[in-house]
């Protein structure tokens, strides 16, 4: 599973949903979707902009966490 951790780098750099949403031309339901981790698909070049806006690498941003196998 990939894991968005959006919501710790709004927390760290003490920024909003909206304010986010406007420094990066992102619609706010794209931004809020990304934020709960409801998204299916994710978008390269809006990737970029928030690593632009927070200056930081693309494991700051997304992380693998291996899923838990059930055992049968």
């Amino acid at each position: 599973m990939i894991k968005i951790k959006l919501s710790d780098l709004l927390g760290k750099h003490k920024m909003t949903q909206s304010a986010l949403a406007k420094a990066t031309n992102i619609r706010p339901a794209t931004i809020s979707k990304m934020y709960y981790e409801e998204s299916k698909r994710l978008d390269i070049s809006q990737l970029n902009h928030i690593c632009q806006v927070f200056n930081c690498e693309i494991s700051d941003l997304l992380e693998y966490v291996p899923d838990i196998e059930k055992k049968s």
